[in-house]
C-alpha cells in the first residue's frame, strides 16, 4: 500500500522553514525557547547539514528580540582582514578604496541578534577581539577614533568538536567558555528517523508537488544513514524526482539505493541472496573474514536481528537496510521461532 502524500506544514523561523516530527527535535524545540527568553549567548552544534542555523534562527524567533535585526555571518567564508571589517566595519580612508565609512555587522544587528556560523574557523586574533566584544567592551571600527558600543545577542554555531581544538591550541579556552554559556545540540537524521519521511515529502512538494513516495521508497529513506544529513537527503529527493519514470517514486528512483548482489548460481527474485553474499563475505562486521566454528546461518541471524534492533523493530525498514524483500525477512523470523520452540519440546 502506498503512503499517505498528505505533506506536513513546516515552521518558518526568519523565512526559513523547518519541518519538526520526532521526539529529539520537539524536545530540542521546547529547550530553544526557554533559553531564548534569556540573554545569554547560545553555541549550536551538530553535523554539517543537521539543521544548526534553523535552530539559531528559532533562538531569535523566540526571542524578546524577534522584532529585532537578525544578522547572519560565514566565519569561513572570508578571510581574516575581511571578517574583521564586515564585522566591526570602518570609517573612510581606513585603507585602499575605503571611500565612505561603513558600519560592521556588530552595528546593524543592535538590540538584535548576530548569529556566526562556524565559528571554529575563526582566526586566533579575531578570536581576540571577538572576546573582548563578549565581554560588553566598546570597540573601534577600523581606522576610526569613535568607540562604539552595542547590545548584541550572539548565537554561535560550528560542526568541530571545540574542546578538542581548545586542547590542541586552535581555539581560545576563555572564548569557548564565553560561547558556550548554552549549548543546543542538533542531532544528526540518523537519531531523528522520524523526520525523514515527513522532511523527504516536504522536499518532494517543493520539487513537483503532483508526485509522492511510495511507502517501500519511504522505507528505504528511513533506514540510510544520511552521513550529509538533510542537506544530502535534500539533494537525493530532488534527484529522484528528475529520474523517476512516474508520479510515484519507488526505491529503485533513489540514488542511495544499493542493489544486492547476485547468487553466482542464478537471479534471486527475492533479494536473499543480497543477504547471504553479505553474510559470507563480511561476517556480519564488515571484516572480510568468517570466524572460525561461525555459519553462515548464524551470521545471517545475528545481521537481521541487529538490524531489527537499528531500526526498532520496524521489519520494512530492517529489510530495506538488509537489501531483502519484508517477505524474505518475515519467513526467515517464522523459521527463526518455529526452530526456537522445536528447541524445548
Amino acid at each position: 500500500m502506498d503512503e499517505n502524500p498528505n505533506v506536513e506544514s513546516p515552521r518558518m523561523f526568519l523565512g526559513m522553514p523547518a519541518i519538526i516530527a520526532s521526539e529529539p527535535m520537539v524536545r530540542l524545540l521546547g529547550m530553544i525557547e526557554r533559553v531564548a527568553r534569556s540573554t545569554a549567548t547560545v553555541l549550536v552544534t551538530g553535523e554539517s547539514g543537521s539543521g544548526k542555523e534553523i535552530v539559531a534562527r528559532a533562538v531569535h524567533h523566540f526571542s524578546p528580540r524577534t522584532h529585532k535585526p537578525w544578522v547572519d555571518l560565514s566565519c569561513a567564508a572570508l578571510p581574516e582582514h575581511l571578517i574583521e571589517s564586515e564585522l566591526f566595519g570602518y570609517d573612510k580612508g581606513a585603507f585602499s578604496g575605503a571611500d565612505a565609512a561603513k558600519p560592521g555587522l556588530f552595528e546593524l544587528a543592535h538590540q538584535g541578534t548576530i548569529f556566526l556560523d562556524e565559528i571554529g574557523e575563526l582566526e586566533p586574533r579575531m578570536q581576540v577581539k571577538l572576546l573582548r566584544v563578549l565581554d560588553g567592551a566598546p570597540y573601534y571600527r577600523l581606522g576610526g577614533v569613535r568607540k562604539i558600543t552595542v547590545d548584541v545577542r550572539v548565537v554561535a554555531a560550528t560542526n568541530q568538536e571545540l574542546e578538542i581544538a581548545v586542547a590542541e591550541g586552535r581555539f581560545r579556552t576563555d572564548l569557548y567558555h564565553r560561547l558556550s554559556q548554552i549549548t543546543l545540540r542538533v542531532p544528526p537524521l540518523r537519531k531523528r528517523a522520524e523526520d525523514i519521511a515527513p522532511l523527504a515529502r516536504y522536499f518532494l512538494s517543493q520539487q513537483d508537488a503532483r508526485m509522492r513516495f511510495s511507502s517501500a521508497a519511504l522505507d528505504v529513506l528511513s533506514g540510510h544513514a544520511w552521513p550529509g544529513n538533510i542537506r544530502e537527503l535534500r539533494n537525493v529527493v530532488i534527484k529522484a524526482a528528475l529520474l523517476a519514470q512516474g508520479e510515484t517514486i519507488v526505491p529503485e528512483d533513489l540514488p542511495l539505493v544499493m542493489h544486492p548482489p547476485p547468487l553466482l548460481n542464478g537471479h534471486d527474485p527475492e533479494g536473499e541472496a543480497g543477504l547471504l553474499a553479505l553474510a559470507r563475505a563480511t561476517n556480519g562486521h564488515g571484516t572480510g573474514l568468517v570466524a572460525r566454528g561461525s555459519s553462515i546461518e548464524g551470521m545471517e541471524r545475528r545481521m537481521i536481528f541487529e538490524a531489527l534492533e537499528a531500526t526498532g523493530g520496524h521489519q520494512q525498514r530492517a529489510a530495506a537496510r538488509l537489501g531483502i524483500s519484508r517477505r524474505t525477512l518475515s519467513r526467515k523470523l517464522k523459521l527463526y521461532e518455529a526452530a526456537s520452540a522445536g528447541a524445548y519440546l
